[in-house]
């Protein structure tokens, strides 16, 4: 069994690190405070080709498995959550054209978004479903020559900023089967009866959109419609979870990566009762905890990423990364807080940004509870 990285992976691992510290830092300051999306790096970023690294080549991306891209986040998150969050959403849903969308589809929407000429974003979650996306009330009703969308969304990455969105809508509310009952539709934010707000007073990863959407009477034609036939959207959502939450498993490992390595910088070199941090037991035995549970959750992500590029459909697994890597992240950033004692509450020392951040990964993607239920099912089955 071998645990190394190619050498492929440990170059695209080496530049996303360099990247992110050479280009993260003299702006992520002001894009926390000011809730500023960083669109000049964001360009380089897409110009290097780390956003949307899974597109393919003929759809001008880099074609790089989902662990590659994992890497890649997981260096960004280390570097500044905020800024990754934001790099990483401007390609969020490409995933799920490249896999279901037409030729056509494909060959419009995906290149500009590689090549940094568009944001787009996926719109699933409505003021009433969250975690039970076949809860929406968004309807897409179909019309001689299109379709007509009338609905809300909230806490939409790129909402207000994105030039098109995937939007999951209530199309055949009559199919005694619910996951049948739904279907993307893409949706430029230029349609009238499109309205994206800015949604201000988020916690941490400030320098990502998140929105309040309205749609009302957005007429999108029928090749909008994601895909050959409608009623697909449910199980189009389902394979992007399980390549989503992989990566956002690697946001947990980088984060916790990142508030670690400044937590043990600060132990060495801290003074306290005259000797430093690093020399008391206590303080020792935390940063072990740390870093094995760093380790853990590294190698459980990287396994479900490595299963998912070689063809494996592991939803159990998929969960346990995400999940797992989410809490014990937020476990180990808590700690790296709590080893800076009151340094660590003050955005000095940098570590409170990740303290801000790493709570949104329990929530997104699938809550913790929402994996647990998926383990849970895939173990024990449906007990009736």
């Amino acid at each position: 069994m071998d645990f190394s990285l190619t050498d492929e992976q440990r170059d695209i691992q080496k530049a996303s690190r360099e990247f992110a510290e050479n280009e993260f830092p003299p702006i992520a300051e002001e894009c926390d405070e000011k809730e500023i999306f960083p669109r000049e790096v964001w360009k380089k970023a897409c110009e290097l080709g780390f956003v949307g690294a899974f597109i393919r080549p003929e759809f001008g991306g880099s074609g790089l498995g989902l662990l590659d891209y994992t890497l890649i986040a997981e260096e960004f998150w280390r570097v500044d959550p905020g800024i990754g969050q934001a790099l990483f959403s401007t390609a969020f849903g490409a995933e799920i054209i490249q896999l279901h969308g037409t030729p056509g589809q494909k060959e419009r929407y995906l290149p500009p978004v590689a090549r940094g000429e568009a944001i787009m974003g996926l719109a699933t979650t409505e003021p009433d479903a969250g975690s039970d996306i076949t809860g929406i009330k968004t309807t897409a009703v179909k019309t001689a020559a299109a379709y007509r969308i009338n609905g809300s969304k909230t806490m939409i990455g790129n909402g207000s900023i994105g030039d098109f969105l995937l939007v999951l809508c209530l199309t055949n509310p009559e199919r005694p089967k619910v996951h049948e009952r739904f279907s993307f539709f893409i949706v430029e934010t230029e349609r009238p009866g499109y309205d994206g707000t800015h949604m201000h007073g988020k916690m941490g990863l400030r320098a990502y959109d998140s929105a309040d959407v309205a749609l009302a009477d957005v007429v999108v034609p029928r090749e909008n419609l994601l895909g050959e036939a409608e009623g697909r959207g449910f199980y189009q959502a389902m394979d992007f979870f399980n390549m989503s939450r992989t990566w956002v498993g690697g946001f947990a490992v980088g984060a916790a990566q990142g508030a670690m390595e400044r937590a043990i910088r600060h132990v060495k070199e801290r003074v306290q009762f005259g000797r430093r941090l690093a020399h008391f037991q206590a303080l020792r035995f935390k940063v072990a905890e740390m870093a094995t549970y760093v380790e853990l959750i590294r190698n459980v992500v990287y396994k479900a990423a490595w299963r998912m590029d070689h063809g494996f459909k592991d939803h159990r697994l998929v969960a346990m990364a995400k999940w797992s890597a989410a809490e014990l992240a937020v476990k180990v950033v808590d700690e790296a807080l709590q080893l800076h004692g009151g340094y660590g509450y003050f955005s000095d020392y940098g570590v409170e940004k990740y303290y801000r951040a790493i709570k949104a990964v329990e929530i997104y993607e699938g809550t913790k509870e929402i994996e647990k239920h998926i383990i849970a099912n895939e173990i024990l089955g449906r007990v009736p």
